[in-house]
């Protein structure tokens, strides 16, 4: 048993991260772009601010294994092939970029407008109100929208499984579906039960040190 549940759950964690990591870093610049365009920004732009939103809105309509199908023709493009652990990163990190677009750009209209103000009379930059006064400021409310986003991404990943993306959703539907092996189906659900409560006790122990 372990030597299939062992495999798939490396296959779980190895996409989640790296999906993760790149939905943030693409989530945080649509999010900085979003901030600044917005009514009263830094750099009003409602033309720019208008299209971002609707982009964004309309990719986090689509439910995921709807996105994963209608990707692989981009996935086969970019990867060589449309299935496999790899090729479930495309899909994963552009469902998962909207939502911590969101989650981020929410955290940083939390931040005090009086801050924003006071740095602004300092004569700080654009570049320094955001990453040295805003970002700071946010950070506590980030890190549980990184939180969020990796126990989200364990979740789509999971269902990926479902078309040929490998992991723990895969194992769950070739034996606990197909074969009816009840007690691999439980396993794959108490790792992944057991994988998101790690996630979310790492998380919360760095929100609180961040908000001291």
């Amino acid at each position: 048993m372990l030597d299939i549940l062992l495999p798939a759950l490396g296959q779980t964690v190895y996409m989640s991260l790296v999906s993760t990591t790149l939905a943030v870093i693409i989530g945080f610049a649509l999010a900085i772009v979003l901030i600044l365009t917005s009514k009263d920004g830094l750099r009003e732009n409602q033309t720019i601010y208008s299209m971002l939103d609707v982009v964004i809105n309309t990719l986090r309509s689509f439910p995921f294994i709807i996105l994963m199908i209608v990707l692989f023709p981009l996935t086969k493009f970019l990867i060589g092939k449309s299935i496999g652990t790899t090729a479930a990163i495309i899909p994963l990190t552009i469902g998962a970029a909207p939502f911590v677009a969101r989650l981020i750009e929410s955290a940083l209209k939390e931040v005090d407008k009086g801050v924003v103000e006071a740095a602004k009379s300092f004569g700080a930059s654009d570049f320094q109100i955001i990453f040295k006064v805003m970002c700071v400021e946010a950070l506590p409310s980030i890190i549980s929208a990184i939180t969020l986003t990796l126990i989200t991404v364990i979740g789509f990943s999971a269902m990926a499984g479902a078309v040929g993306g490998g992991g723990l959703g895969d194992i769950a539907i070739k034996y606990g579906y197909y074969r009816f092996q009840t007690d691999t189906m439980m396993y794959t659900v108490i790792i992944l039960i057991a994988l998101v409560q790690i996630v979310q006790g790492l998380g919360d122990y760095l929100y609180k040190i961040t908000k001291k």
